[in-house]
């Protein structure tokens, strides 16, 4: 498990890196906070494209790195060097641009990731599975939050021609570094099982070859959606719109809100933007500080309740933010939104995985991103005239106004938790219903059991 989830802290490293910091990057290049949310149109609208296809394209890859690694090392290079380059942007479309090529590299590293861990692990280790992937994002996020703080401890001083920190210049270079590294690790030490009956497997991707028949399965991966993943969908929906408000419009809160400034030029709004993605770096703190108490009160309790009380968490730590002032106060916010977010990244894939057949792992993962992209999208189209209407343009207060909706959006999320039906582990009927439906290869190629016995 430590091994198959390690890359993860590497993938988080680039998340980590452009969440704390594109808003201001944006603002540092002259972009308006109502023009902020189009800016990041880039991760919505690849991830809706890249991630099913992926997923399906993995679920009958296999070669001499197996399934989904094949994928895990692409999406690192081509994301080590956006991010290494994503500091010298000189304008707004050049930034657009490379967070454009960032989030589609990053996209093709991380879906094949989780259909990697459901892959190679039996019904009842998935739940820990996930966990342990939620640590590793915890550590990589916390590490990359912290990173221009600690730059600037170190003396680093100064910005780019184009007025970007170089305590975030050197961030996302060492950034860079650290993704391709963790990767690596995953790739190089551990292993898939191959179909078990591997000529059965080949003549099933022959027969269902070519971007039609692609596009045919993602349809009926869509068309045949289990119960519980159309009423998980209705939560990741919220959750991520809620998720999304904190991402684009925290940081710039803090820079306003706690540390008063009005010129994003200013080296005040730098330091509050410094603070800002420190105080991201306590949210994945308690992240992976909490992480492995989740599958031992999901236990004790029940998955869905578990998830409900973590949003709750995160959702009383945005609201909390409308009446702090104090810089250190702001710390606790993110203790809430760690819960939160620790829970995000395991329990829905672990309520997930458990109603999906085996062999189509990958393409459902990638599907079920939809849910998790369309409210970005949202975000990206519709903030911006939001806030125009609502607030009035250049509102200084309008990002807390935001970060505010963010938090009322997982207290719904919250609620509606317990509408889920959680199939448990061993959903044998779904797997025989959905493989009646659509069958893609002979049951005995799919993993995570090889015929010798669990992972």
């Amino acid at each position: 498990m430590f091994n198959m989830s390690f890359g993860f802290l590497g993938i988080q490293f680039g998340w980590g890196l452009q969440l704390a910091n594109m808003s201001a990057v944006y603002e540092r290049l002259g972009a308006r906070p109502d023009e902020v949310p189009l800016l990041w149109l880039a991760a919505p609208v690849t991830g809706l494209v890249v991630q099913p296809i992926v997923g399906a394209l993995s679920d009958r890859t296999w070669g001499p790195l197996g399934r989904r690694r094949p994928y895990f090392l692409t999406g690192a290079i081509l994301a080590s060097i956006a991010l290494f380059f994503m500091p010298t942007s000189s304008a707004l479309w050049m930034a657009a641009g490379l967070l454009w090529i960032l989030d589609a590299s990053i996209n093709i590293s991380m879906e094949p990731f989780r259909a990697f861990v459901a892959d190679k692990l039996n019904a009842s280790q998935r739940t820990a599975g996930f966990v342990m992937q939620s640590f590793f994002i915890g550590v990589g996020a916390s590490l990359a939050n912290a990173l221009p703080f600690m730059f600037r401890w170190m003396g680093v001083e100064g910005s780019t021609a184009s007025g970007i920190p170089l305590s975030v210049k050197y961030s996302f270079q060492v950034g860079a570094v650290v993704f391709l590294l963790a990767v690596l690790w995953t790739v190089f030490t551990t292993r898939e099982f191959p179909p078990e009956d591997m000529a059965a497997f080949e003549r099933a991707k022959r027969e269902r070859g070519g971007l039609s028949a692609l596009a045919g399965e993602i349809g009926g991966a869509i068309r045949d959606m289990p119960r519980t993943m159309k009423q998980l969908a209705v939560v990741q929906f919220f959750t991520w719109l809620g998720l999304f408000c904190m991402w684009m419009f925290f940081v710039p809160t803090v820079a306003r809100h706690v540390f008063g400034a009005t010129d994003p030029s200013s080296d005040l709004y730098a330091r509050g933007m410094e603070w800002g993605g420190l105080t991201f770096a306590f949210y994945s703190i308690t992240c992976f500080a909490v992480a492995f108490a989740l599958p031992a009160l999901a236990r004790a309790t029940s998955r869905k309740l578990t998830h409900a009380a973590a949003l709750a968490c995160g959702a009383a730590g945005l609201l909390s933010v409308y009446v702090i002032h104090d810089q250190y106060l702001l710390l606790l916010t993110m203790v809430g939104v760690g819960i939160a977010w620790a829970s995000i990244l395991s329990m829905p894939f672990a309520i997930l995985a458990g109603s999906l057949p085996p062999h189509r792992m990958g393409v459902y993962m990638g599907v079920f991103n939809f849910f998790i992209v369309i409210p970005e999208i949202l975000a990206a189209l519709t903030f911006g005239p939001f806030i125009r209407s609502v607030f009035g343009e250049n509102n200084p207060n309008a990002s807390l106004y935001m970060v505010m909706i963010g938090g009322v959006s997982l207290l719904i999320a919250a609620a509606l938790v317990m509408i889920v039906h959680d199939v448990g582990d061993a959903p044998v009927e779904a797997v025989i219903d959905a493989d009646e439906h659509e069958p893609f290869g002979v049951q005995g190629s799919a993993q995570p059991v090889p015929s010798t016995g669990p992972a």
